[in-house]
């Protein structure tokens, strides 16, 4: 009986370790990377560059602003180094067809799509049309100071706080 309580106790405290170290490494290494591209005059506008630089791929969930308030609008800009992003606030407008706009929810975030990395393949001229770029578009009344960013990542929730100043 003692051997079975044991091995029970063992598998439990592995199970632990295991667990807790995965999030100890995620929250100190996370693969959500962001950098601010673009804003208005009055930071009614922004747009923040992200991609994952992680082994899987990232839903986001949920974007908030300052205070977590729900911002006025919000949605994801598809696109790649070649092209960058729009400012627009019309996703339909005709300056906007070249570029893919989808809701926060239904956009997958593919892995090797850091903007560091796409960056640095510009910087070195080996950029392509297929090196996708990720840009979230976020509108509000009122001056934008933070966005915050809850996802997925794994099955686990991550959040990415991003500070406007411009």
């Amino acid at each position: 009986m003692n051997k079975k309580i044991l091995i029970v106790v063992l598998t439990l405290m592995v199970f632990v370790t295991l667990v807790g170290g995965t999030l100890i490494f995620l929250k100190s290494n996370p693969p959500l990377e962001t950098v601010t591209v673009a804003s208005d005059e009055n930071q009614h506008f922004v747009i923040v560059g992200f991609g994952n630089k992680g082994w899987g791929d990232i839903q986001l969930t949920e974007v908030a602003i300052n205070d977590f308030e729900q911002p006025v609008a919000s949605k994801i800009q598809m696109s790649n180094t070649e092209l960058g992003f729009v400012m627009t606030d019309d996703f339909e407008s005709e300056e906007a067809q070249p570029y893919r706009f989808t809701d926060i929810d239904e956009a997958t975030i593919k892995t090797g799509t850091s903007p560091t990395e796409n960056l640095e393949k510009q910087n070195n001229g080996t950029s392509t049309e297929d090196d996708e770029t990720y840009g979230l578009t976020v509108m509000h009344d009122e001056v934008i100071h933070t966005v915050h960013i809850k996802y997925s990542y794994f099955g686990i929730t991550l959040f990415e706080e991003v500070e406007i100043s411009f």
